[in-house]
C-alpha cells in the first residue's frame, strides 16, 4: 500500500471485475479520470471562449480561423520529441511541469481579458502556448496507463479514457457558453486554469516508482531516431499507425461537414447533433468489454468501421433532424470502439522503454491524418456537393477494412511487458 497521503495504484478485487467500470475500483484511476473529465470540460469552455472573444474583436474568417489552427499547429512541431522526452525522463514529474505550464498561461489569459489587454496576435499566441503545453503532455499522459491501472482492467480503463474525454465534448461547449455570456470569455480562460489543478493535485499524490532512463546518456537527437527505426522495424507498430492513417482520413468527412449538415438547424441544433455523437460514445464505451470477450481487436474494427462507414452514407441521405440524431448517435458508439482499440494498440505494441514514442507517432499520424481529411473532404464538397464527399469517404472507409488482413494489430508481448512493469505502493 502506498503511504499515508498518496494514492494507490493497485487494483481493488470486486464484484466489478470484468465490467466497463471496473477501473473506477482503482482508487488512483479513478482519481486521474475524475480529474482529467474536469480538466477536459475547462479545455472545451476554453475553446469555445477563444473563438467568441476573437470574433468580437475582428470578424476576419482568417483570424478566426488561426485560433483553431495555433491550437493545433503544436502537434506537427513537438509531438515526436514530446515521446523522445517522455521516454527519457520521469513522467509522473513531466506531467506536472506540463499540467503547471498550462494553468499559468490560462491563468494569464485570463487576466489579461478581464483587463481587457488582449489584442487578436495576443490570443493567438496564447492559444498556442497551451497547444505546445497539451502536445508536450499528450505522449506521457497516455504512456501512464498501463501504470495506474491493472492489466486485466487495461482495456476498459482505455474505452473510459475516451469515454471521459466524449463527456466533456458534450457537456464543455454548452457551459463554456453560458459562462462567456454570463460573465465573458476571461472568465472561461480562469475556470480552465483552475480545471488543471485537480489533475496537479492527483498526480502530486501519485508515489510513482523510481525512473530509470533506459537510454543514460543517449543524445535527444539519437534516442528520436532510435524510436522511428523501432516504428519502422516493428509490424505491430506498422499495424496501427497504417490502420489510423487509413480511418482518420476518411472518417474525419463526418466532422468536417457536419457544421454543413447541421446549418438548417441553427447553432442550437448543431451542438445537439454533436452532443448525440458523444453520448454514442459514452455508450459505445460501456459495451467495449462484452465486445472484447467476443471478437478479436481485428474483427472489433472492422464491424466498427463497417458501422462507422454506414453511418457516414445514412449522413448524406438523411435530412430528418430525428435521423441525424440517432444517425450520430451510433457513429460515436463505433467512433470509439476504433479510436479506443488502436489506441489501447499503440499503448501496448511496444516495451515500455519505447512506449512515448510510439504513442507520440500515433498522435502525429492521428491529427496529420485528420487534418488532411478534413481539407479534401471540404474541397470534395465544394465541387461535388456534401451527398458525395460522405458517401465517397464511405467508400473509403469500407476499402480500409481490407488492412484489416495484411496489417493486424498486436497487443499480446507488451502486455506482458505491462504486467511487469506494473507500479507497486
Amino acid at each position: 500500500m502506498a503511504e499515508t497521503g498518496h494514492i494507490p495504484s493497485v487494483a481493488v478485487p470486486s464484484r466489478w471485475s470484468g465490467s466497463a467500470v471496473a477501473p473506477f475500483t482503482e482508487p488512483l484511476f479513478r482519481g486521474i479520470w475524475l480529474a482529467a473529465v474536469v480538466s477536459y470540460t475547462g479545455t472545451w469552455m476554453q475553446n469555445v471562449g477563444a473563438a467568441w472573444l476573437m470574433t468580437t474583436m475582428t470578424m476576419s474568417p482568417l483570424m478566426v480561423g488561426l485560433v483553431q489552427a495555433a491550437m493545433s499547429v503544436p502537434v506537427f512541431l513537438v509531438v515526436l520529441p514530446a515521446g523522445v522526452l517522455a521516454d527519457m525522463v520521469d513522467r509522473r514529474r513531466l506531467l506536472l511541469a506540463t499540467q503547471t505550464w498550462m494553468t499559468l498561461v490560462a491563468a494569464v489569459l485570463g487576466v489579461l481579458t478581464l483587463f481587457h489587454w488582449v489584442t487578436p496576435w495576443t490570443l493567438i499566441l496564447f492559444t498556442a502556448l497551451l497547444g505546445f503545453g497539451a502536445v508536450m503532455n499528450d505522449p506521457a499522459w497516455q504512456a501512464i496507463t498501463p501504470e495506474i491501472v491493472s492489466r486485466e482492467n487495461f482495456g476498459a480503463a482505455v474505452a473510459l479514457n475516451s469515454a471521459g474525454f466524449n463527456v466533456a465534448r458534450a457537456v464543455g461547449p454548452a457551459l463554456g457558453g453560458a459562462i462567456v455570456a454570463a460573465a465573458g470569455s476571461g472568465s472561461a480562460f480562469l475556470l480552465n486554469a483552475a480545471s488543471f489543478l485537480g489533475v496537479i493535485f492527483v498526480l502530486h499524490q501519485w508515489k510513482r516508482a523510481p525512473h530509470d532512463n533506459p537510454h543514460p546518456g543517449m543524445p535527444f537527437r539519437e534516442a528520436m531516431a532510435t524510436g522511428i527505426r523501432h516504428a519502422r522495424q516493428s509490424a505491430a507498430v506498422r499495424a496501427v499507425l497504417l490502420r489510423t492513417a487509413v480511418f482518420s482520413f476518411f472518417a474525419i468527412a463526418v466532422f468536417a461537414l457536419l457544421p454543413l449538415i447541421a446549418s438548417p438547424y441553427g447553432s442550437v441544433g448543431y451542438g445537439l447533433l454533436l452532443g448525440c455523437f458523444g453520448l454514442g460514445a459514452i455508450a459505445g464505451a460501456t459495451v467495449m468489454p462484452a465486445v472484447r470477450r467476443r471478437f478479436s481487436l481485428d474483427a472489433q474494427i472492422a464491424l466498427s468501421t463497417l458501422a462507422f462507414a454506414t453511418v457516414t452514407f445514412l449522413l448524406s441521405a438523411w435530412h430528418m433532424f430525428w435521423l441525424l440524431a440517432l444517425a450520430l448517435f451510433a457513429g460515436g458508439g463505433a467512433w470509439i470502439q476504433i479510436l479506443a482499440t488502436l489506441n489501447m494498440s499503440a499503448q501496448t505494441c511496444s516495451p515500455a522503454w519505447v512506449r512515448a514514442r510510439s504513442i507520440s507517432l500515433y498522435l502525429l499520424i492521428l491529427q496529420g491524418g485528420m487534418a488532411a481529411g478534413s481539407t479534401v473532404w471540404g474541397a470534395v464538397a465544394t465541387h461535388y456537393g456534401i451527398a458525395r464527399a460522405l458517401q465517397m469517404a464511405a467508400a473509403g472507409l469500407l476499402l480500409g477494412i481490407a488492412s484489416v488482413r495484411y496489417y493486424r494489430l498486436h497487443t499480446g508481448a507488451s502486455l506482458e511487458d505491462i504486467s511487469r512493469t506494473q507500479v507497486k505502493t
